[in-house]
């Protein structure tokens, strides 16, 4: 019998953390198939508030937030795996991570830009609820989502004024 003592960490499995980091990044990839036909074409032609960063640093900076989201799962499932303790994270997490593909669909694949505010509204509710729920089993992994929740807190502004001037 192993006896599990409080300062024993969890065994690293990286097949889990690849794993992590491939469903984070398919739900990226996702988007990603409606937002590059829409970046030369009808993006480009909307009015965008004075803040609107290039289009050029979406990528890099989506790339790095779905790989920190990843990790944060990880370090969650690291503790709890998919037991009954972690079903609250595991609930929230991948809300937050559908809600994020259904975004750039309704924004970028159908043009909705109200209703891709309402949406990224909700989103933003769940990556909070993702990480106080994180922080419950694992900081670090509250940590690693917090820049995620400040990137969707400046995309739902940038939403919002792409909504109002078109």
């Amino acid at each position: 019998m192993k006896i599990n003592w409080p300062w024993s960490k969890p065994k690293d499995n990286y097949f889990v953390l690849i794993g992590f980091i491939i469903v984070a990044q398919a739900a990226g990839g996702i988007g990603s198939l409606f937002t590059f036909s829409s970046i030369p074409t009808w993006y480009a032609y909307l009015n965008k508030p004075f803040f609107s960063p290039p289009n050029w640093l979406f990528g890099p900076v989506w790339t790095l937030l779905y790989t920190f989201m990843a990790i944060a799962a990880y370090l969650v499932w690291r503790r709890v795996q998919f037991n009954k303790k972690g079903h609250a994270f595991w609930h929230v997490y991948w809300t937050q991570l559908i809600l994020n593909t259904l975004w750039s669909i309704l924004f970028f694949g159908l043009k909705f830009t109200g209703l891709a505010f309402i949406e990224i509204i909700a989103m933003w509710y769940f990556i909070l609820r993702t990480i106080e729920e994180g922080a419950k089993i694992d900081k670090w992994s509250a940590y690693l989502l917090a820049p995620y929740l400040a990137w969707v807190s400046f995309a739902s502004l940038l939403n919002l004024a792409i909504w109002f001037l078109n």
